[in-house]
């Protein structure tokens, strides 16, 4: 049952203003901070200033602080009454709804727009996704996002009970037989764009490195085994992954080759019925808790993919990188490691054609996680810069932040344009079809959207100005976009390789008989 107030005249409640006895009014409410005023974490003597003692200090309190703070249980404690014929205008989000900030939703979500892609069942799906990830995963991303620590088995349980980790490897016979989100799509009715919904709702209420902690190694290193492994290997990994009681990271990258993955050094040789690695990865996702490793291997004859369970001579280290440890980066040695020739993906020597297959997809993940990030950015600088007042006016008062919100609006809404052109040719392409006309546009546009995530970044640390180099705070959600942009420029292909590979997949189509 919520508490019933007292109401209480501005005449009564600006009595109270001196040391001691201190109120003041927020968003028309009253609030006793008469002894937490030596509690401030701003000090106290702020709160005895003119304009908020026994005043109303909305606009004050919005000027350094988060809607979010009045809504903490100890802050809620301080509440006494009402104020007598106003009406509270800020509410708190209700878990599932939109935002009614402009651009800080796509088109297809926002009121009286149209889409050609999606219907009123992405529509549905799509709320319940957001309902899902910001009850049960929201908590958990900002406590792993400060500790560091992998998320909990709990939260990995709900996703997996709800099929979650399973959609997020997209359509395909993998889904077959599971109830996905309550019944809302059927198996066979799910595409890309109710996966990229997934993907976007995800980004929502996780930084970049809960994103990849939520077993982004999973997302990208299990499709070689759904769609290059033996039928016996599919019945023994695939479960107990989809069930969240295993994870898999995706072992290619190393400190000697980068992205020349022709160039990796981990060596695999065949002795009997097994294989015999020896080498090391480095910067792989989830590795830190990986039970799984898809592994690409030189051999005799040519680059092999191999799936390695973790074991004897499978040793796994921390990386510190720029974002948080959630992610569980790690440095992964395999020192004459025993793996029986079954865990082989794919035919032996063919292995590039396993990686290559997967990249598109990892990509486009990324893609949809970023664009959903940098609307969020927009959200938060276009609240900021209606509520901060300087020179007696609000930002936006000034040419200059309009035309970086601008600059910031026109990326965005590129890349969501872009963005849904390529999701709706996945939706109508098989396999081969992608990998074929697909690859050169995925890594131009993954390229596109990082460039302008790390773009709007610089515009968001000035408009937000100091606030966005601290950790905490009204900026603290820009200081950990802008502290880990640059992960989305290099993961998954960094942007001058995917630049070049987009252009050199188009003259491979030139026509031989076009000239000026």
């Amino acid at each position: 049952m919520s508490k019933v107030f007292k109401e209480y005249t501005v005449e009564e409640i600006g009595k109270h203003n001196k040391e001691g006895d201190l109120w003041v009014i927020i968003d028309a409410k009253v609030y006793d901070l008469s002894r937490f005023a030596s509690m401030h974490p701003g000090g106290s003597s702020v709160l005895f200033a003119d304009s908020i003692a026994g005043k109303d200090a909305t606009q004050a309190f919005f000027g350094l602080h988060k809607h979010e703070v009045l809504l903490r249980p100890q802050y809620q404690r301080l509440q006494i009454g009402t104020v007598a014929g106003q009406v509270e205008k800020i509410k708190a989000p209700v878990p599932g709804e939109l935002s009614k900030v402009p651009y800080a939703e796509p088109t297809w979500l926002s009121k009286g727009y149209y889409s050609p892609y999606y219907t009123e069942k992405h529509r549905k799906f799509q709320t319940a996704v957001r309902y899902f990830f910001e009850t049960v995963v929201a908590p958990e991303s900002k406590k792993c996002e400060d500790s560091g620590k992998k998320i909990s088995q709990e939260v990995v349980d709900k996703m997996a009970e709800a099929n979650i980790i399973a959609m997020r490897l997209g359509p395909g016979k993998h889904l077959r037989g599971r109830t996905l989100m309550g019944g809302i799509v059927k198996p066979e009715e799910f595409d890309y764009f109710y996966e990229g919904i997934v993907h976007a709702e995800l980004a929502r209420v996780s930084s970049r490195a809960v994103v990849d902690g939520l077993l982004a190694g999973l997302v990208i290193g299990l499709p070689p085994v759904l769609n290059f492994g033996s039928k016996e290997l599919y019945d023994q990994v695939v479960p107990e992954t989809f069930a969240g009681k295993k994870y898999v990271a995706l072992a290619i990258t190393e400190a000697f080759a980068g992205s020349d993955v022709s160039g990796l050094q981990t060596t695999a040789v065949r002795d009997g019925d097994e294989w015999v690695i020896t080498g090391t990865k480095k910067w792989i996702t989830n590795g830190t808790f990986a039970d799984y490793f898809t592994t690409g291997c030189k051999t005799e004859d040519g680059f092999t993919v191999i799936l390695i369970p973790r074991g004897p001579g499978v040793e796994t280290k921390q990386i510190k990188t720029a974002y948080s440890s959630v992610a569980g980066t790690a440095y992964v040695t395999f020192d004459k490691v025993r793996v029986p020739v079954g865990y082989t993906l794919g035919k032996v020597g063919m292995g590039m054609q396993v990686i290559l297959s997967n990249f598109n997809h990892e990509r486009w993940m990324v893609c949809c996680t970023s664009v959903s990030t940098q609307r969020l950015v927009i959200e938060e600088c276009l609240k900021w810069a209606t509520q901060r007042i300087v020179f007696g006016k609000p930002l936006t008062n000034l040419a200059v932040i309009r035309s970086k919100l601008a600059m910031m609006i026109s990326r965005v809404e590129t890349s969501q344009n872009w963005l849904e052109s390529i999701t709706y040719q996945m939706c109508n392409m098989n396999y081969a079809e992608q990998s074929d006309k697909l690859a050169g546009p995925i890594g131009l546009l993954k390229t596109h959207i990082s460039k302008s995530g790390r773009e709007n970044a610089e515009e968001a640390v000035q408009i937000f100005g100091g606030r966005a180099l601290t950790v905490t705070g009204m900026g603290k959600f820009i200081e950990n976009f802008h502290r880990t942009s640059g992960f989305d420029a290099i993961l998954a292909g960094a942007e001058d390789v995917l630049s070049d590979l987009g252009v050199r997949q188009a003259l491979k189509k030139m026509p031989a008989e076009a000239k000026l």
